[in-house]
């Protein structure tokens, strides 16, 4: 099967086939029969894509029910490192932090169920990010934790003298107060 699962429930790295020759190569990055064969069965709605540069940390994001959202995460150019953090109360791994290198070498893709916030550092001198989404995009349900909460100890790979934040998500609150509405369901 295509798909490991994690430490955390619900999460999982999705390595897709990779078919390689002289001329290069050749890979499906969706396939709704393989995700349906691993149980896992979601309608697209929307893809989001990204460019960075090196340095720059993006997240810790979510959106809030009704329009919470699924993602399967990629990289299309460069290395990133990606980071979901459980935020489903009552989950057994509640405010656990999960990192993973994603690039356009390794092909790896991470699906991020609805519940999680998301985020990434771009490891390499720039990075393209793809990423599908089960719901529309709502500015008015967006949410989010601060990138160094000290109760996450997410190590971003990047030194602090070099990262790149945007001012909204400078301000973004810690897991203890951030506004949260998901609940575990097992």
């Amino acid at each position: 099967m295509p798909f490991t699962p994690t430490d955390i429930p619900g999460l999982l790295v999705f390595e897709p086939k990779v078919f390689e020759d002289d001329r290069g190569y050749f890979f499906e990055s969706y396939n709704e029969n393989t995700f349906a064969d691993g149980g896992i069965h979601i309608k697209w709605v929307q893809d989001n894509q990204s460019s960075s540069t090196y340095g720059v940390i993006r997240g810790l994001h979510y959106q809030l029910p009704p329009y919470a959202q699924t993602k399967l995460v990629r990289v299309l150019r460069g290395k990133i490192l990606d980071v979901a953090v459980d935020i489903r109360k009552g989950s057994p791994t509640f405010g656990k932090a999960f990192s993973v290198v994603l690039s356009a070498k390794n092909k790896k893709q991470l699906l991020i169920p609805k519940g999680f916030a998301h985020g990434f550092s771009v490891l390499s001198k720039k990075a393209e990010v793809l990423y599908k989404c089960d719901g529309f995009y709502n500015k008015q349900s967006e949410g989010g934790i601060i990138y160094n909460d000290p109760a996450l100890a997410i190590d971003w790979r990047i030194p602090e003298a070099e990262a790149i934040i945007s001012e909204k998500d400078k301000v973004l609150p810690l897991l203890a107060n951030c506004q949260n509405s998901f609940e575990y369901e097992g």
